[in-house]
């Protein structure tokens, strides 16, 4: 229902989280791995799609970055990347994904070729990405508020999946573990963004807006996968049993 007169700062918040209703932690994939019913292969297949993911946030704060006018808010943000480039020395979320792969099979090399990155998944990070790019810092910014929801679902991780998958190796989810206190953190800052901009009811409106266009693409993330790994419906299913969808960043 849309907002016909400008919210309260605690009304606007309380309408953001209710956002989470559509967070990715209820779509099937996710219950699925939650509950120990994934396969190996489903592991590994989120786990290398996920990794598109990963590597681009750093390009989506970077964009921000650049369109942003006010040290103050670089000086803040720049943490994001810092968090998964890694800085002086110490590695980051990126390398700590890495780990991750590892820890379920996948070969270091195999997952930085992004050869089993599926094209849904490649399109919606790749949207993402563009509309970090193209839109006002603000509101760039503030589509990265499913981190309202982030800290509930690594540790959904970190509670079931040691039990239900004794065969990953322990060091693969130290992303996890250091997510918790890094996304509280993010989600201070963005939330406090949201509430002193957007203001109106037409600002609210489309923050809201913007906040699901973020939920969709973490849905349809899944959705991709769900078809390759569960139904057994890659891209070219009906044709051959290769990957033959592209596999490269053509821009």
């Amino acid at each position: 229902m849309a907002i016909t007169e400008a919210l309260s700062p605690a009304a606007f918040e309380e309408a953001l989280r209710a956002k989470g209703a559509y967070y990715h932690i209820h779509h099937p994939y996710h219950i699925a791995m939650h509950q120990g019913n994934a396969t190996p292969e489903q592991i590994r297949g989120w786990v290398a799609n996920r990794f598109y993911y990963q590597t681009n946030i750093p390009l989506k704060d970077a964009a921000i970055m650049a369109n942003c006018a006010h040290p103050e808010v670089r000086r803040k943000w720049v943490q994001r990347i810092l968090d998964h480039d890694g800085n002086n020395g110490q590695e980051g979320g990126i390398e700590a994904w890495l780990r991750l792969g590892e820890a379920v099979g996948i070969d270091r090399e195999d997952l930085l070729s992004e050869k089993h990155v599926l094209p849904g998944v490649r399109f919606a990070v790749d949207a993402y990405v563009n509309f970090a790019r193209r839109a006002n810092w603000q509101e760039a910014a503030c589509s990265s508020l499913t981190e309202l929801f982030a800290p509930q679902i690594h540790q959904s991780r970190l509670d079931s999946w040691p039990q239900h998958y004794p065969w990953i190796k322990e060091e693969g989810y130290f992303y996890f573990r250091s997510r918790l206190s890094q996304a509280n953190r993010d989600v201070e800052h963005g939330l406090a963004l949201a509430l002193e901009v957007f203001t109106t009811a037409e600002q609210q409106n489309r923050m809201l807006e913007i906040l699901q266009f973020k939920l969709d693409i973490l849905w349809t993330m899944l959705d991709a996968m769900t078809m390759a790994y569960e139904l057994n419906r890659a891209p070219y299913h009906t044709v051959t049993d290769k990957a033959a969808w592209h596999t490269t960043r053509l821009v």
